[in-house]
């Protein structure tokens, strides 16, 4: 397979949001409408190799792309929002951070039982908010058919969190 232009358009950002992190901005991929297109592509085809009945998507950029690939599979969509931002009846995970930990919800209604989700994000760091995700969905008795993201960074180990999961990276850095 060749390789994506998108590789060539994700910028390197240091020191942000704090000092010593090396951000992935991935703007200029979205900005390049060709270059968008060939990721969402890849992603709906990694996607489709797991057979999903729905599309879960992670705040906020697993948004960019969960809504188009929901969209071109035909299937529908789900949000996976922080704590307190969804107004309906909800189910809750805490992960833990570095320092602390974080919350996700989603809509119970979000999915039915049965469901086959593909989990959706810009990017796979530790792993922690996907493995959230992943329960969420477990706990609306669906199952979580696989997770696809635009980057993995293989350093922090985000694929070992997701181990036993069927897990799609276009772009390792």
């Amino acid at each position: 397979m060749a390789e994506l232009r998108a590789i060539g358009l994700i910028r390197d950002v240091p020191d942000f949001p704090q000092a010593g992190i090396l951000f992935k901005d991935i703007t200029p991929v979205l900005q390049d409408p060709d270059a968008f297109d060939e990721v969402m592509d890849r992603m709906v085809e990694a996607a489709r190799r797991v057979n999903p009945t729905s599309v879960v998507a992670i705040e906020s950029r697993g948004f960019l792309f969960g809504a188009p690939m929901a969209l071109r599979l035909g299937l529908p969509f789900a949000l996976v929002r922080k704590l307190g931002k969804l107004p309906c009846s909800r189910v809750s995970e805490e992960y833990a951070l570095e320092y602390g930990t974080n919350t996700v919800e989603m809509h119970r209604d979000a999915l039915k039982p049965g469901d086959r989700a593909v989990i959706v994000d810009d990017l796979l760091a530790t792993g922690g908010t996907a493995l959230a995700t992943a329960q969420l969905v477990e706990r609306l008795d669906a199952t979580v058919a696989g997770f696809t993201f635009l980057i993995g960074l293989t350093a922090l180990s985000g694929r070992h969190a997701l181990r036993g999961y069927d897990v799609s990276v276009l772009i390792d850095f």
